[in-house]
């Protein structure tokens, strides 16, 4: 095999029930067994929620990319369409249950987020260590990953540890690792760990999270040109939500895909802190591909989409992020001050 024809990741084989599950799967109307369209998508957390209104329509066009991605380019097996179906209803219920929480209890909108800081870089930069290093700190709250997945009814601080929506979240990360038993050595995800904001901004229907989980091109590139202000409002929306039975001294944030969006995201959190990490891109690029690879093919037979390769995970991509937050910080966008850099190595040797 030449050098060209190498496969771009290899992924290991899929545990010998799923393989079987969706190889029988292959034999079925899948779009009629686990639609995707948006009516029945819609008319299924409309029914289930009980509720209708869905907030601005600022969604309801990447809502439309999404799913036309996921049945034209994502080669979902039978176990990938009931994954996205599950995901999106998901997010579908939290904007209706956000809305509605907001209807009932407008004060939340008077909530304060003061001084956020948010962690940035590249992915498997070492943010997730830094994140889940400083979150130790008593002074400063975290989202968890079970109220990042569903934030209403609003956490309250009596029973945050205690919630039934902790074993919820359990159960899905548990049913992600019988899909992929390696991903469980790649990133830890359990109800009580702190969360991405990826998470948190979900139900936006623009974010990369969405876009991690599928190989959906059109999708990505939809979402690299849009209007990410509506977002940030979004995310400062939900922690306000969270927040306010169970009041947080500040927020510690974390996301890759900030580093990208910071001109927008101080916008929305003026007196935000930000600390970005350093890592070999190489490397970077190297960890990416196996994690990526590994989320993809829990959804697809399709190891890697070659197009989501180079655009996701290939050097230009990459360069065009860290120059991008060059710029922005040569030009004062984020000001010297409230910016603090962080690098992996030093962090590995001297936590």
């Amino acid at each position: 095999m030449s050098e060209t024809d190498q496969p771009l990741w290899e992924p290991p084989p899929h545990p010998e029930w799923l393989s079987t599950m969706n190889r029988e799967g292959s034999y079925l109307n899948l779009p009629a067994v686990v639609p995707l369209d948006e009516a029945s998508l819609l008319s299924q957390v409309c029914r289930t929620t009980g509720l209708d209104d869905f907030g601005d329509d600022g969604w309801r066009e990447p809502f439309a990319v999404l799913v036309k991605a996921l049945e034209e380019e994502a080669q979902l097996t039978l176990m990938g369409r009931l994954m996205a179906r599950n995901d999106i209803i998901l997010w579908l219920s939290t904007r209706l249950r956000v809305t509605d929480t907001l209807k009932r209890h407008p004060e939340i909108l008077e909530e304060e987020i003061v001084a956020p800081m948010f962690i940035v870089g590249l992915p498997r930069s070492g943010t997730s260590i830094l994140f889940e290093l400083l979150a130790q700190d008593p002074d400063v709250g975290v989202p968890l990953m079970w109220e990042a997945l569903q934030p209403c009814p609003p956490p309250e601080t009596a029973s945050y540890h205690s919630d039934p929506r902790i074993q919820v979240a359990d159960r899905l990360f548990t049913q992600w690792g019988r899909v992929a038993p390696e991903f469980n050595s790649m990133h830890e995800m359990r109800g009580d760990i702190p969360a991405e904001c990826g998470l948190l901004i979900a139900a936006t229907f623009i974010s990369d999270h969405n876009a991690s989980l599928h190989q959906t091109p059109s999708y990505s590139a939809w979402c690299a040109q849009a209007d990410f202000l509506p977002v940030y409002e979004y995310h400062r929306t939900i922690l306000k939500i969270l927040q306010w039975k169970n009041p947080r001294k500040r927020w510690l944030l974390k996301a890759p895909e900030h580093q990208v969006h910071l001109d927008t995201l101080l916008q929305v959190y003026p007196d935000a802190r930000i600390v970005q990490t350093h890592r070999d891109p190489i490397k970077c690029m190297a960890s990416t591909t196996s994690l990526m690879g590994t989320l993809y093919y829990m959804r697809s037979d399709q190891a890697f989409n070659a197009e989501m390769f180079e655009n996701i995970i290939m050097g230009e991509a990459t360069a065009n992020r860290l120059e991008h937050v060059i710029e922005q910080r040569e030009q004062g966008v984020v000001p010297a001050a409230n910016i603090a850099d962080s690098r992996y190595q030093d962090l590995m040797d001297d936590p």
